[in-house]
């Protein structure tokens, strides 16, 4: 029985090398295109708040926080984390 367990688990462990390895590269082009509208943000901000538009400037500098590094690429790297995990995990149980 735990043999075909192996023989199920082991495409699993060929889609999930493959998912890892694009979302990976999407991450790294991703962050590097957000890192430039991230500054582009924390530019613009202080000219909108200090331009009577303080609204503006305020949702400008939370989008700007969302896309840094310390925001949702900080969540998509925990997920690509999660996916790495799994793959190792089967891997292991397949060679055990």
């Amino acid at each position: 029985m735990r043999i075909l367990f192996k023989i199920i688990a082991a495409p699993f462990v060929v889609v999930l090398t493959i998912l890892w390895a694009m979302l990976v590269f999407l991450f790294s082009v991703a962050s590097g295109l957000l890192k430039i509208v991230c500054g582009l943000g924390i530019l613009c901000s202080p000219l909108l708040l200090f331009g009577r538009q303080t609204t503006n400037g305020l949702i400008v500098m939370f989008l700007a926080f969302l896309i840094s590094p310390a925001g949702l690429p900080l969540i998509a790297e925990w997920l690509i984390d999660r996916v790495a995990d799994l793959n190792d995990a089967l891997k292991g149980f397949i060679t055990t």
